[in-house]
């Protein structure tokens, strides 16, 4: 899911089935939800492009969704009003499943879960053929650092935390976390935030790859989202059906509210009165 700068409109990838091991097509859909009106707008059908899950949105409120069955990536020129995909590129990974967005919108990163790679691909330019990088086994979520020069990336089963060189593709340097990193962020310019779902934690890590600090949680940590002003973060607890709220300051949660089954993703959008 992700959200255009206005809040006006979310956009949400029809996965269609629960979880990246469960066998099946899956869904060929993005939906379009009006937040003012909290109604469901419209649905941009995608077939035979499927199980799209991976969803970005540039500074220019382009929209990119990723089919992880296809292997391919989609673009969306004006979301508000497309009615299919307005290009599409190829990524050559296996098992696409997300994808990490340069703000201009001309580099994507996407990670592929069977063929372990992350491929940079031009979403504008699909003569340009990808550039792949093995940087461990299972890679899902990865980042880019604030000055877009280096990508983090979480690789899963290797318990991994890789940074790489986000033009050449090469790996700089590798850290063991001992656990299941799966998601990634920048906090800043100097510091990442990793959620372990095996350790139950949310750590700080440097950008040079050192464990800063550690908080455990009382629920199986996804997806985070951060205040744009204040230094809270949102975790969203898969099992307990929980956000957590995170002073990263203090680091300890201080604070949250109950969800749905399963949160995953979330925005944080200004109160509507």
């Amino acid at each position: 899911m992700v959200v255009d700068s206005r809040g006006r409109f979310a956009y949400v990838g029809h996965y269609g089935v629960r979880m990246a091991s469960t066998v099946g097509e899956g869904g060929a859909a993005v939906f379009v939800i009006d937040l003012h009106e909290r109604t469901l707008a419209r649905t941009i059908d995608t077939r035979p492009f499927n199980r799209v899950h991976g969803m970005g949105i540039d500074a220019h409120d382009r929209l990119y969704a990723l089919s992880e069955e296809k292997a391919v990536l989609l673009g969306f020129d004006d979301p508000s009003t497309d009615r299919a995909p307005t290009g599409a590129v190829p990524t050559h990974g296996v098992k696409t499943h997300l994808f990490s967005l340069s703000r201009d919108g001309e580099r994507a990163y996407v990670t592929g879960l069977l063929s372990h790679t992350v491929s940079l691909v031009r979403p504008h330019d699909a003569s340009v053929p990808p550039v792949l990088v093995t940087p461990g086994r299972l890679p899902e979520s990865s980042c880019l650092s604030r000055d877009e020069k280096t990508l983090f990336v979480g690789a899963r089963r290797s318990s991994s935390l890789v940074a790489v060189d986000a033009r050449t593709m090469k790996v700089r340097r590798s850290r063991k976390t001992g656990g299941d990193p799966l998601r990634v962020y920048p906090l800043d310019d100097e510091r990442l935030l990793v959620t372990d779902i095996v350790g139950k934690t949310l750590t700080a890590w440097s950008t040079d790859l050192r464990r800063l600090r550690s908080l455990q949680l009382d629920g199986i940590p996804a997806a985070v989202s951060f205040h744009p002003g204040k230094p809270l973060a949102y975790v969203s607890l898969l099992d307990v059906q929980r956000i957590a709220v995170v002073d990263l300051d203090r680091f300890s949660v201080i604070g949250g509210f109950a969800t749905q089954v399963e949160p995953d993703t979330s925005v944080l959008l200004p109160a509507v009165s």
